[in-house]
């Protein structure tokens, strides 16, 4: 039974990660489409102000670069060579 419960745990948290970038994603496309702003753009402003909100909340430099930099780099693996999802 523990191993259950331990593993509906870990479930539960990894829904709740997934949940929350996607809300963060989904906000994000909102805004792009109705930025007043258009020599502003959402992404870079988006991402700028994640990695201080992360750094504010005592995630190391390492931590935030490396993540970023990780993620830039497995993303053309992801979209399969597209420039934007179709």
């Amino acid at each position: 039974m523990a191993v259950d419960h331990d593993q509906a745990a870990k479930d539960a948290w990894q829904a709740t990660l997934y949940d929350t970038v996607y809300e963060f994603s989904v906000a994000l496309k909102k805004l792009h489409e109705t930025n007043p702003w258009p020599e502003y753009q959402v992404v870079p402003m988006a991402i700028d102000t994640l990695a201080t909100e992360l750094w504010d909340r005592c995630f190391s430099l390492t931590e935030i670069t490396t993540a970023f930099v990780d993620a830039a780099a497995d993303l053309p693996r992801y979209a399969g060579g597209k420039e934007v999802r179709p």
